[in-house]
């Protein structure tokens, strides 16, 4: 090596030298607590649990528990990290609210969280990033208790979910995620009683919501929020299809799919939007490969996404292609995952089992349609679609099968 090349290569190895000592600088987490008081709006915090949080969305735990178990070690005494564990096994019961075996963790975790967060409150001048954590963690306690009908202590939990929430309320110039508790009140203050009138009573000692409203500070917090904007856009997705704005709700799940490939429940309701809204090709895609994560245990992916997933690429089946083989063995599938998840008081299964009896009915097998559809008046609300159509369907075969041994006679 010439001389002058010598120099050059020394020379470009000291500007890389000082680019490193620069970005380390950059990214120095120390530099960063004498700056902020709080780690909401901390970009070096943000910085480091940015990939982990993006390993907890797509079901990679093991990842993100590292480094969730980092920040715990290097902030010991701020709620954050214990909620962002806790949050993490949350996350593990989300595909099937039915599993038990992580509550005890997701609670122990909130629990720490709320400790550690009064203690801040109390000692800290600045009070919302502590009201925000115990407005989080008792949320998350009292959405896991509504799930298990522990009512009173899903009362007391949500009770002061509320009362934290309403120190955050109308600070989000402080931080965007405290707007994310202002459109969730909005949005459910109102809604639960157009759909629970018996919670009417308990709700007019609290502020009225709108729901509009929630749903714009809801889309606010999922396009600027950094901890909460998952969050968001996992209500949002609920919540546009409640409102029957499929549209909006294909294209959130779309994008959520797209960003984290590995999450059950995303790709699930990309699938049922793309359905819903006669996306067909997408629909068959995406059941199919939620069935393959399924056949390969692949974390999050079990029976209530199998049910969603084989119904669909049985009606594909049946109403697309015609091919009713087919359209059998993924609706008998679609049922066995039903049954699985304890979920045959549900919309797939009726529609699974009524299925059958019509293409039974197709191949002239009455006594077997008789059977499928029996099934669906026993399990099926009378209210129902399904119900109303077994029905029909049970005494048009009644009538056909008269027909054919009539036939028969002559």
């Amino acid at each position: 090596m010439t001389p002058q090349l010598t120099k050059k290569w020394l020379l470009t190895v000291w500007l890389l030298g000082l680019a490193f000592v620069a970005q380390a600088q950059l990214y120095d987490p120390s530099a960063f607590d004498k700056k902020y008081d709080g780690l909401l709006k901390h970009p070096g915090v943000q910085i480091e649990s940015a990939e982990a949080i993006n390993q907890m969305y797509n079901y990679k735990f093991y990842d993100a528990d590292k480094e969730f178990r980092w920040l715990r070690l290097r902030y010991p005494k701020h709620p954050m990290p214990y909620f962002l564990l806790g949050l993490a096994e949350w996350w593990k019961i989300v595909p099937n609210t039915d599993v038990t075996d992580y509550d005890d963790k997701c609670i122990m975790y909130m629990d720490s969280t709320i400790t550690l967060a009064e203690r801040l409150y109390d000692d800290s001048e600045n009070k919302l990033e502590p009201a925000f954590f115990l407005a989080a963690a008792y949320a998350f306690k009292g959405r896991l208790y509504s799930e298990r009908k522990k009512w009173t202590k899903a009362t007391f939990a949500g009770k002061n979910a509320l009362k934290y929430f309403e120190k955050c309320k109308g600070n989000a110039e402080f931080s965007p995620e405290l707007l994310f508790g202002d459109g969730m009140y909005n949005y459910y203050a109102q809604w639960i009683p157009e759909n629970y009138p018996l919670l009417k009573p308990i709700l007019l000692f609290f502020p009225k919501g709108n729901k509009q409203q929630g749903i714009k500070e809801l889309e606010k917090t999922a396009n600027s929020a950094f901890y909460t904007r998952v969050e968001a856009r996992y209500f949002l997705l609920q919540i546009y299809s409640m409102e029957n704005q499929y549209d909006k709700a294909y294209e959130m799940a779309k994008y959520m799919a797209e960003q984290y490939p590995d999450n059950p429940f995303f790709e699930r309701y990309y699938a049922r939007s793309a359905f819903v809204i006669g996306k067909i090709a997408d629909a068959e895609r995406l059941s199919k490969d939620i069935l393959d994560k399924i056949s390969r245990s692949q974390s999050g992916y079990e029976a209530v996404s199998g049910r969603t997933a084989a119904y669909i690429v049985a009606y594909i089946n049946q109403h697309f292609y015609k091919n009713n083989a087919l359209a059998k063995e993924y609706y008998q599938k679609s049922i066995d995952f039903a049954k699985q998840s304890n979920s045959t008081n549900a919309g797939y299964y009726w529609s699974s089992v009524l299925a059958l009896g019509k293409i039974a009915t197709q191949e002239k097998a009455y006594d077997q349609a008789q059977v499928y559809f029996s099934e669906v008046l026993d399990k099926a609300e009378r209210k129902s679609s399904q119900y109303k159509e077994a029905k029909k369907s049970l005494d048009e075969g009644k009538k056909l099968r008269r027909e054919e041994r009539r036939k028969r006679r002559d």
